[in-house]
């Protein structure tokens, strides 16, 4: 008997010094009166110090528009210090995992929150094996046959929670599609081509200043140079290698094709995200690629990294 409570013991105090030792992820809010925070930087893989993709829209202190938010990056917009209230849209580029699928988490964390108005949402129409925007929902949140189906609130603002305001955004267009409007901002979409799965690129105009991403695309698309032309900020996933895979380069851009839109939307800084552990490997090589064409500012990106935009003319 006194060996157990002994062994009890023991076994108390290393978990209380477990829970002393463990680390956190410090909050790490942009302080730029206009910036954009990578939630997640990385893509399907589990890697240790990359999400699935993510970013936020900061504007004077808030977080106003979400993008994209996949695996992992939920915790990241926890330690961002963004508050659900403030959000006036979420923006899914496309209904993969790893841009998708941490939407019921942050949904379910906003029943704890004082929102009170109806919460924007916008994503691509379906096509194959992917269902458009409205469909995905439904599986989720529906009432007795969704996934997350008590949640159903959402849907139609019943059970105390705020109604998403659903916008499903033609994925073939070639043609930008006015999203939301705002006394601060503009947002609009565009379809990319990402092999078979219905996908769009988004800008943000803040004033005078210019934020694109482009989600997933292989490049093909001649329409995306003129809807990222004279971008401040364009953020483009790295995904794969110059020497890719016929079945990887009909999904992502090649290093090559990087550098090629970057010049010639004539982009002041590019950054790259959602890095594989394939494009990692050959990070020297593609930026030495990209940086042979493209003369702009450069970067990778790393989670909860901070981009602050400069007013132009400075």
């Amino acid at each position: 008997m006194r060996t157990s409570k002994r062994w009890q013991l023991a076994t108390g105090l290393l978990i209380l010094a477990g829970l002393g030792a463990g680390s956190s992820i410090a909050a790490n809010t942009c302080e730029a009166p206009v910036a954009v925070q990578v939630l997640g930087s990385g893509g399907p893989e589990a890697q240790q110090e990359r999400t699935s993709a993510g970013y936020l829209l900061w504007l004077e202190g808030k977080a106003r528009v979400l993008v994209d938010l996949g695996g992992g990056s939920f915790a990241r917009y926890g330690a961002s210090g963004a508050r659900f209230a403030d959000l006036e849209l979420i923006a899914l580029t496309h209904l993969h995992p790893d841009h998708a699928t941490d939407l019921p988490a942050l949904l379910k964390s906003g029943y704890f929150s004082q929102r009170s108005r109806a919460l924007p949402i916008a994503g691509p129409t379906g096509g194959g094996d992917y269902p458009d925007l409205e469909g995905y929902l439904q599986g989720l949140f529906a009432a007795q046959t969704g996934a997350f189906g008590y949640l159903s609130g959402y849907l139609d603002g019943s059970d105390g929670l705020v109604r998403l305001q659903r916008r499903t955004l033609e994925a073939d267009s070639r043609e930008p599609i006015p999203v939301l409007e705002t006394d601060d901002y503009q947002v609009s979409a565009i379809g990319v081509s990402h092999g078979p799965v219905p996908a769009l690129a988004y800008r943000i105009d803040v004033g005078e200043q210019r934020i694109v991403f482009s989600g997933d695309l292989n490049g093909d698309d001649p329409w995306f140079v003129d809807f990222a032309r004279d971008a401040d900020l364009l953020i483009m996933n790295h995904a794969v290698p110059e020497q890719a895979g016929q079945v990887a380069a009909r999904l992502h851009a090649l290093p090559s094709e990087i550098a090629e839109i970057a010049k010639a939307a004539e982009v002041k800084h590019l950054v790259l995200s959602h890095l594989m552990r394939r494009s990692e490997r050959a990070l020297d090589d593609s930026l030495a690629r990209i940086r042979a064409v493209y003369q702009g500012a450069l970067s990778v990106a790393s989670d909860l990294d901070c981009f602050g935009l400069e007013p132009r003319g400075r």
